[in-house]
């Protein structure tokens, strides 16, 4: 599908520039509602209801408004809930048996940017088929439906506590975590309000951190995004487990005591080992094109099957539903658990991790002692949009170079950026300075190639 405002993860950008300013959003929610109700209508005889959510950036209340008189308009009723995950929309969504969820975020980006994307009635990321609905009805007119059939809107006032016995109710109830000091970092984002009491509540010591969002200060300097910080925290309060957030939540790193920090590929490991021990395990993972080699190879020998999406948490949970497998994600730390909930949930995912972990007294270390992680170079290099890197008889020759000098010691992978003009070249090698050697030249030739400075 050739998109014109849908990137990988919904519609991101610069807020205050297309495609997000206010009248263009208000047009979204418009025309999602319009998408709705011509199946919901049709098919209940109501309004459709969408619930509305947001992480903590300064821009949310600019955008929530927006997205409300667009659903209005359309004869949609909205249900605010205020900051909140990622994934605790998702659930609220399913939980109030709504028609869909949006979430007002720009994820693991700085606070100027922000975004929306969507989930369906059954909590899961909208498929492109609807997405393309979505973005054929923005070239209408905008028509208000009469004052009759308009839109209402309510709060959900108890849509965190909701979402906190949710997370809650994934951990055994014959466990606790009574005895461990946890170092859990918010990024000043949507779980600030939500994790630390997660943990708490299941007995666990928590030293909260990245909890004090004042709508600018969203994934500055903490969070997944900056692990350092979490392994700093870890050796300050002398705490046993680190567990970094994204700035909806959706992400995950840990830390062990020794300021050690562990990726989604290393923590999807443990979790696949401790479902494979608990015979749960329904066939094999789904990675991404990203997954780390070693990762894979640490699978196999414990003879479990990867798969490789698109990057892309819903291109990973479709292939997970298409092969009926429960566990999948991606390195930067999206982890699907599809027994446990039908997206990515970073506080799910480490409640998994740490089952893996008492169940067997092991640290993050011994449960991650068979991971041998390559090295990997990721380079972006700047080109114009609509450029076609597959057609370059240089890039071309240049990607088949490097594909040839790292044989099956390595991988290349060249990967358009689905919300900037980038071309991402990822090498991999067992030796770092190999993967620097060759990502460096291949970046070279391809800024050359496109006539763009690296």
């Amino acid at each position: 599908m050739q998109r014109k405002y849908f990137g990988t993860d919904g519609i991101r950008g610069r807020v205050g520039e297309p495609p997000i300013t206010p009248d263009l959003v208000m047009k979204l929610g418009w025309a999602v509602g319009r998408t709705l109700a011509s199946a919901e209508t049709a098919r209940r005889g109501d309004h459709p209801g969408v619930l509305i959510g947001k992480d903590t950036r300064i821009s949310g209340y600019l955008l929530e408004a927006a997205l409300e008189a667009g659903l209005s308009a359309a004869g949609v009723d909205v249900h605010l809930c205020g900051p909140l995950p990622t994934p605790g929309i998702a659930y609220l969504t399913r939980a109030l048996r709504l028609s869909a969820g949006i979430v007002i975020s720009a994820s693991h980006n700085p606070f100027e940017d922000n975004g929306i994307k969507f989930f369906s009635s059954a909590g899961a990321k909208l498929p492109d088929n609807v997405e393309a609905a979505i973005e054929r009805c923005m070239d209408a007119p905008l028509a208000c439906v009469a004052s009759a059939d308009l839109g209402k809107a309510w709060r959900v006032d108890d849509a965190a506590g909701r979402y906190v016995e949710f997370c809650k109710s994934t951990f055994p109830s014959e466990l606790d975590l009574h005895g461990w000091r946890i170092v859990v970092d918010c990024a000043h984002g949507a779980a600030y309000h939500v994790a630390p009491h997660v943990f708490h509540e299941l007995g666990a010591e928590v030293i909260s951190v990245g909890a004090e969002p004042d709508g600018l200060n969203i994934n500055a300097g903490t969070g997944a995004t900056h692990p350092q910080f979490l392994a700093e925290q870890m050796r300050a309060h002398g705490a046993d487990l680190g567990i970094a957030l994204d700035g909806d939540g959706d992400r995950l790193v840990m830390a062990d005591r020794d300021g050690r920090t562990y990726d989604g590929d290393q923590l999807l490991y443990v979790i696949a080992c401790d479902y494979q021990r608990r015979r749960v395990a329904n066939g094999g993972v789904v990675g991404t094109l990203m997954s780390n080699l070693g990762f894979e190879q640490a699978l196999a020998r414990r003879d479990i099957p990867l798969s490789r999406a698109k990057v892309g948490d819903r291109y990973v949970l479709e292939q997970m539903q298409a092969q009926g497998w429960l566990l999948g994600g991606e390195n930067s730390g999206h982890i699907i658990c599809l027994d446990k909930h039908t997206t990515g949930d970073a506080i799910v995912a480490a409640l998994a991790v740490l089952r893996a972990l008492i169940e067997q007294k092991q640290t993050l270390a011994q449960a991650t002692a068979a991971v041998t992680m390559f090295p990997q170079r990721l380079i972006n290099v700047p080109v114009h949009r609509g450029w076609d890197w597959h057609a370059n008889a240089t890039v071309q020759h240049a990607e088949r170079a490097a594909v040839a000098t790292l044989g099956d010691a390595g991988r290349v992978l060249l990967r358009p950026s689905g919300t900037e003009p980038v071309l991402r070249v990822m090498v991999e090698a067992r030796d770092a300075h190999l993967a620097d050697r060759e990502a460096q030249s291949l970046a070279e030739t391809i800024a050359k190639a496109a006539g763009t400075p690296l």
